[in-house]
């Protein structure tokens, strides 16, 4: 299938998951993760209505940047060097990896404008992974407040590559969990109304518990060998 025919059976599928938990499917954000894919590959998500494009790494961000530009609203959500930053901050209207206070002090100290962040949350405890712990993330968001141009909309989460669907729900049902404390805070820097989470293999899961955001790539654009 083409990139369209897969965004009309995703979207297909969401309308589905929703009708089932009761949630209206325009609240789930489809993110294309263009990772494995070159610039024509993305520029067809874009024609077939995708308008949130995701890269986690920075030389695929500029090298997309440069060539589609404005024409989608770029997130990243990728782990993120500080010494990167320089080179991503003006190009994205999203980071999904906030995870440490030496990153927010170095988006802070190079932003003339609020910068929508996710916190990464490490909620499967895998090393393999990044992100704050879950009893971390409560403590960190008051760190945040003297960073006046970190605006905190979500909480991000990756459940462990497992087919125990139970696992992956678990997961999920965390994130929401954590969300639910923070927004019972009403900071205005951090009202976190977002969730990132869900990939191509579990999104269905993810909008059960209360996706707001699902990160797509295969599913969506495939996978392109030798793709930028």
């Amino acid at each position: 299938m083409n990139v369209e025919e897969n965004l009309a059976h995703i979207r297909n599928r969401i309308d589905s998951v929703c009708r089932k938990v009761g949630r209206d499917p325009s609240d789930v954000k489809i993110i294309a993760v263009t990772k494995y894919v070159s610039v024509n590959r993305a520029l067809e998500a874009i024609n077939a209505g995708v308008s949130h494009l995701g890269e986690n790494r920075e030389e695929g961000l500029q090298a997309k940047v440069q060539e589609i530009g404005n024409a989608a609203q770029w997130h990243f959500i990728g782990s993120l060097q500080t010494r990167k930053v320089k080179n991503i901050i003006d190009k994205v209207t999203y980071i999904h990896s906030l995870d440490r206070i030496s990153l927010a002090k170095e988006l802070n100290k190079r932003l003339d404008r609020p910068l929508k962040c996710f916190i990464q949350v490490n909620v499967s405890g895998e090393d393999s992974k990044h992100g704050c712990k879950p009893e971390s993330v409560l403590s960190f968001i008051h760190e945040l407040k003297e960073y006046e141009h970190i605006q905190i909309v979500g909480l991000m989460t990756m459940a462990p590559n497992t087919e125990n669907e139970q696992v992956i729900r678990d997961c999920f049902r965390q994130l929401k969990q954590l969300q639910n404390s923070v927004q019972t805070l009403r900071l205005n820097y951090a009202p976190c109304e977002e969730l990132s989470m869900g990939m191509s293999n579990d999104y269905h899961i993810a909008i059960e518990e209360g996706a707001t955001f699902i990160r797509i790539g295969t599913s969506l654009v495939g996978n392109e060998s030798g793709g930028v």
